[in-house]
């Protein structure tokens, strides 16, 4: 798999760019601020309908501009694929596939496949779990499209079931207690039975959507622990064993449950945390509390790790994404954004032997110097608003 072309229109910084970009390498030169990163996170927004470096849609659109288009040609088994994204903050975008317009947006995950290891990417390592929950959920998406509708499901239903717990906890709140009941023999508040009527219908989602999520995610880290791995002992040979870990909110016995189980462990942390939940307004059981922990040896990474053990194990978290996706018979395209500057010499060559292959590989610095020669392949050059092909 392959880009073959990438066209923005209104998109961050470019009012108008087109990019004809090669299988095997290619390097996109540049002084730092004239936006080589916002066309690879063009590319990360195509593969995953989101951005790496923001949370909501307004920043993409050029300044002045009411929307943004982003025009992608996919090569995949000689065969092309162009899609098309409208960007409409405050509004549903919009997709097409081969000039048809598309359902949804969603329906063009998994036309490309797409790993994107940037500098941001330490938070993975420093940040909170909400980063690492990201990025398990991101991978999954990647490998089985089916899931975007599990994970949007899910986060609507704890978004509404938040507000409903919210509404009953304010309601506890400025009764000060006056007339309420004795509690039930589920320990449940009676002051506010509206709001828990509504609750529990809201529960049967919650673990529906929840257990399917939450098993996707199990059998990804399974998979994925061994490459993760792999791919630190790589890049940073001799510096300890890494280690992922899924760490659940729920009390689980099995290492790897049936959705089933999943549902009736769900249930069982529901019912048990129920008092809680109100008395505190926010849904405590679920996907969405889970951590996914990073280990180096015995310590773990998070608060131990020094600048360049994290910067490497956010490396591996990447690399071990990309052999997981390859392993599954789709060659992804890689994206290495403004990584050789943070490495010493031995880990560029290491690296650049490990990603020689990629049938596609997108790189972007400020010097071209810094790119490993095995590396080096079709040379752009961007400047203010535009990007030209080197001779």
């Amino acid at each position: 798999m392959y880009v073959r072309r990438l066209e923005l229109v209104d998109f961050r910084s470019y009012e108008r760019v087109g990019v004809d970009l090669e299988p095997g390498g290619n390097v996109l030169v540049g002084p730092n601020g004239v936006g080589k990163t916002n066309l690879v996170e063009a590319l990360g927004y195509v593969a995953t309908l989101a951005s790496h470096r923001v949370a909501t849609d307004a920043p993409l659109v050029r300044a002045g501009a009411a929307t943004a288009v982003i025009r992608c040609a996919i090569v995949h088994d000689q065969r092309e694929l162009l899609v098309e994204l409208e960007i409409a903050p405050g509004r549903a975008n919009r997709a097409r596939l081969n000039r048809s317009p598309a359902r949804r947006a969603r329906d063009v995950l998994g036309a490309l496949r797409l790993v994107l290891f940037a500098p941001e990417d330490l938070e993975l390592v420093r940040g909170d779990p909400a980063e690492r929950r990201r990025y398990l959920d991101d991978l999954l998406v990647t490998r089985m499209p089916r899931y975007a509708a599990v994970r949007s499901d899910y986060e609507r239903v704890v978004k509404q079931r938040n507000a409903l717990l919210r509404t009953a906890y304010l309601a506890r709140k400025t009764s000060g207690g006056r007339g309420r009941r004795t509690r039930t023999e589920t320990d449940q508040p009676a002051d506010s039975g509206t709001e828990l009527s509504t609750l529990t219908v809201w529960d049967t989602h919650l673990i529906r959507h929840g257990a399917e999520l939450l098993a996707g995610r199990l059998e990804l880290v399974a998979a994925l622990s061994p490459h993760v791995s792999k791919a630190y002992d790589a890049v940073a040979p001799g510096r300890g064993a890494a280690a992922i870990t899924y760490r659940s909110s729920l009390d689980l016995v099995d290492p790897a449950p049936d959705r089933s189980a999943l549902e009736a462990a769900m249930a069982t942390a529901l019912a048990e945390s129920r008092t809680s939940e109100i008395e505190r307004g926010v849904t405590l059981v679920g996907p969405h509390r889970d951590e996914l922990t990073l280990t180096l040896g015995p310590l773990p990474a998070r608060g131990y790790a020094s600048h360049g053990e994290s910067w490497s194990f956010a490396l591996a978290l990447r690399l071990a994404a990309y052999d997981l996706l390859r392993a599954d018979g789709v060659e992804p395209v890689l994206v290495l954004d403004d990584v050789f500057a943070e490495l010493d010499s031995g880990r560029r060559e290491r690296l650049a032997e490990l990603v020689a292959g990629a049938s596609q590989l997108v790189v972007t610095c400020a010097v071209a110097d810094d790119v490993p020669q095995a590396l080096r392949g079709a040379r752009f050059e961007a400047s203010d608003g535009e990007v030209r092909r080197a001779e």
